[in-house]
């Protein structure tokens, strides 16, 4: 078999060099992982600010694979404040839902790890850094502090077992203690009910087969606020769902949110989700974070590229196009991913100066942050000059923000 060099195959002596080295790296990593009795001091940190509930400070988190080492996060860095919902966009496997299962510690190990960078979340009088957080912690975290509703409900929910039992069980094992399985049934009353689940105790007795998507979405979400969490994390809340569900589910999680004083990562693919819904946004391509704001920023003033091809290629109810505007191209390989910007060989604004090293964060305004050449005071002028009538029209996006919004 030919070298990976020539035709992108790897042989099989490679592949063992390959799998070799993992289990060495994997290995050390899991030692610290299974530490017990970790000092209070490796994992209670302080927040940068204590209007946050979670802060992702230069997360690395990568998933060591027989073909070499996927960078599934590179470097992202954004803050979820108090009380607000922060949007998360960008194309399948730019790393949205890697960063959540992060904040989670659930992604899936030996191979997926926390290679370095904090996730910083605020709980109150305690600051924890999941990143060093052993596991014991994580347990009473997860459903108390951080919670989160999973893509796909039919998947996520157990066949076998009764809507209510499986309620019970996230109630029993974070609250349960002291209380008896009436009071327990109780609360997972409350908490369908607490969803709009209108005939709860009917449905407690079900199982998920007998419920319709959005009646299992729901469940989801009961399941999740059971325990009133800080954090909660929606992964793709809407997908799947109709029209009508969809805007249901979207009005239960913003009513829920402001009921409990609590704060949401939202990751969707849908503009018009992120519109309604969040006040900050953060744009992530290949592994970073090409650009985040305000809700107001990023759709009024888009600025990075990929962000201009994604608000182009939405379609809005009233705008005539003869087709629907594509990003050119395909995302690089995340196993050998290039020294330059990752969106270069997409890009249709790229400047002759896009071949130097990954382009640095450039502060717009006080919360508007981009990493593009396009706005290094030393290329603004031939970023100008590059602009011309083919190209995608900043104006014409953010005009039809208001449009996108009434879409959804």
């Amino acid at each position: 078999m030919a070298n990976k060099k020539e035709n992108g195959y790897l042989t099989s002596k490679e592949i063992r060099a390959i799998s070799k080295e993992n289990r060495r790296i994997t290995g050390e990593m899991e030692k610290k992982w299974k530490r017990k009795n970790v000092p209070e001091s490796e994992y209670i940190t302080k927040m940068r600010d204590p209007q946050n509930a979670v802060e992702f400070d230069d997360l690395h988190s990568y998933f060591y694979t027989d073909s070499g080492v996927v960078k599934s996060v590179d470097g992202v860095s954004f803050d979820v404040p108090i009380g607000k919902t922060v949007g998360i966009v960008g194309e399948s496997g730019c790393g949205k839902s890697v960063t959540s299962l992060s904040l989670m510690q659930l992604l899936q190990r030996p191979q997926g790890q926390i290679v370095s960078g904090e996730i910083r979340l605020n709980r109150g009088g305690k600051v924890y850094n999941i990143a060093n957080t052993p596991q014991e912690i994580m347990q009473d975290l997860r459903g108390n502090a951080i919670s989160m509703i999973f893509q796909e409900p039919m998947t996520s929910l157990n066949p076998v077992f009764r809507i209510g039992d499986q309620v019970d069980e996230v109630i029993a094992l974070h609250e349960g203690k002291g209380k008896s399985k009436e009071e327990i049934r109780r609360q997972t009353i409350e908490a369908l009910e607490l969803v709009g689940i209108a005939n709860s105790e009917g449905v407690a007795k079900m199982f998920p087969h007998e419920l319709s998507g959005g009646m299992r979405q729901r469940v989801m979400i009961a399941m999740a606020l059971a325990c009133h969490p800080r954090v909660i994390i929606a992964d793709e809340p809407t997908t799947a769902l109709d029209v009508t569900i969809q805007a249901q589910i979207l009005d239960l999680l913003r009513d829920l949110k402001d009921r409990i004083n609590a704060s949401i990562m939202l990751i969707t693919h849908d503009l018009g989700v992120i519109a309604e819904m969040a006040d900050y946004v953060v744009v992530m391509y290949a592994g970073r974070v090409v650009e985040k704001g305000t809700a107001e920023e990023i759709f009024y003033h888009p600025s990075h590229p990929y962000t201009l091809g994604l608000m182009a290629s939405k379609p809005v109810v009233g705008r005539k196009v003869s087709e629907l505007y594509s990003i050119p191209g395909k995302v690089p390989n995340p196993i050998n991913m290039p020294d330059y910007c990752y969106f270069r060989d997409r890009c249709e604004l790229k400047l002759g100066c896009c071949d130097g090293e990954y382009p640095h964060e450039i502060r717009l305004s006080d919360t508007h942050v981009v990493s593009c050449y396009r706005y290094y005071e030393e290329h603004k002028d031939e970023a100008k000059m590059n602009t011309n009538s083919n190209l995608i029209k900043t104006a014409e996006i953010a005009a039809s923000r208001e449009e996108v919004k009434e879409d959804a």
